[in-house]
């Protein structure tokens, strides 16, 4: 499809009016980071609006929800509903997506309906912003959280509005998670984005290269932060870093754009990375509302966050060391059987974080879901794309060869099957895989 910006902003202003002009809506959203964000977006918007509204968040649109939403006479679907032609069904209805899409007919505000990838150069929560013009930190936080670095396109519009607004602020320096909040061992050992063998997970190893590479851990009884090293210690360790990792078996930009929040205080909502991290701790187990508090900087809110986040690190730490023995290779994919070892909610992040960018194929995990079902998430690299792999059409094509619901983007998607019908939804998978 022909790109079409123009028309893209065009829609976003007539999205804008239309939800003004629903009268109570019920915003509908996602419970992942992009999903958290993007929903506290719109609902930030209508408050500063002085609007009213009503919210809830879901783990996915399938027929049970769509049931609960035939009478509801003015819905928001944010970050989903593009993927459901069921949406059809229902009353007065905007769509904010940027998900794969077909069949819908109800207004749907969404990049990839005028040439703009909605997988690789605009989130749900900057789609968002781009209606509201509201919040631009929300929508860089929920590009993070959808892994669409480094920034291309309407992502680099967004962050440029952003910057000029005075909310966003943007540093080259290390992609690693807790620049500004975790001691300089913690930094290191608990490093699972990117993953560094030999060293994640293991303060010991984490402490003796620091030690190694002259780079005290503390200073004036304070434990250091890798924000307070100064620029020739922060060479050191990249230079190290590089080392490690070309003998490992991810390959990474180590440094790149980060960007943070000056209006924020210096936790672990300052800086994107680490604000994605904690909403996914917050949605991924089941406490989207206090992610959507955080967002809305609602203080009583971050320490129930952070709790959270430190349940979510240990279960992504133990996913991953399973994960790493755990990979079959069945010739189409890779297949993760995570039933019964790793948690739904996290089975996508884990399938991210081992997933190798020199794969060919793809990764498909699976894990116990809700009401007899399983939990399907597909991660492929750049590589696989670049030889014709579409996991949103596959996802949503095998599932519903086997009465289940699946969509998503080209390297990332996902599904929810029938327990009972595993198997045949592999089967079809690699049927419908090049």
């Amino acid at each position: 499809m022909e790109r079409d910006e123009e028309g893209f902003f065009e829609r976003c202003a007539e999205g804008r009016r239309l939800a003004f002009s629903f009268k109570e809506p019920l915003i509908v959203h996602h419970y992942d980071a992009d999903g958290v964000s993007s929903g506290a977006l719109v609902a930030g918007a209508f408050m500063k609006e002085g609007r009213k509204f009503r919210r809830e968040c879901i783990r996915k649109l399938d027929d049970h929800a769509i049931e609960r939403y035939l009478h509801e006479p003015e819905v928001i679907f944010v970050d989903l509903g593009g993927g459901n032609k069921r949406v059809n069904e229902l009353k007065d209805v905007l769509i904010i997506d940027h998900h794969q899409t077909e069949g819908v007919e109800k207004f749907q505000v969404n990049p990839l309906l005028f040439g703009i990838d909605g997988g690789d150069e605009l989130s749900a929560a900057g789609t968002a912003y781009f209606v509201f013009r509201e919040y631009p930190e929300l929508g860089i936080v929920g590009a993070v959280g959808d892994m669409q670095r480094p920034f291309t396109g309407m992502n680099k519009r967004l962050v440029e509005e952003g910057v000029a607004s005075g909310r966003v602020k943007v540093e080259d320096d290390l992609v690693f998670y807790g620049r500004y909040c975790r001691p300089l061992v913690q930094f290191l050992a608990y490093s699972d984005d990117p993953y560094i063998p030999g060293i994640s997970y293991r303060e010991d190893k984490a402490t003796e290269l620091l030690a190694e590479l002259k780079i005290p851990v503390e200073s004036a009884g304070k434990m250091r932060v890798y924000a307070d090293l100064n620029n020739e210690e922060k060479k050191t360790l990249v230079s190290a870093l590089v080392k490690v990792l070309a003998s490992g078996r991810k390959e990474i930009d180590l440094v790149g754009e980060s960007y943070v929040f000056p209006e924020r205080p210096k936790d672990e909502t300052y800086e994107a990375n680490e604000f994605s991290t904690l909403l996914n701790a917050c949605g991924r187990h089941s406490k989207p509302e206090i992610g959507v508090r955080v967002c809305l900087g609602e203080a009583d809110a971050y320490e129930e966050a952070r709790a959270l986040l430190q349940l979510h690190r240990k279960m992504l730490r133990e996913g991953v060391v399973y994960a790493e023995s755990g990979v079959q290779d069945l010739g189409k994919f890779f297949f993760l059987d995570g039933r019964g070892r790793i948690d739904e909610g996290i089975i996508g992040v884990v399938c991210g974080m081992v997933l190798r960018q020199s794969w060919e194929t793809p990764l498909m995990g699976v894990a116990l879901g809700e009401n007899e079902t399983v939990k399907v998430s597909s991660r492929a690299s750049r590589v696989a794309a670049g030889k014709g792999v579409n996991l949103g059409t596959l996802m949503r094509e095998a599932a519903a060869d086997v009465g289940g619901i699946g969509g998503g983007h080209r390297v990332a998607a996902g599904a929810s099957i029938p327990k009972d019908r595993l198997n045949e939804f592999l089967l079809s998978a690699g049927k419908h895989l090049p």
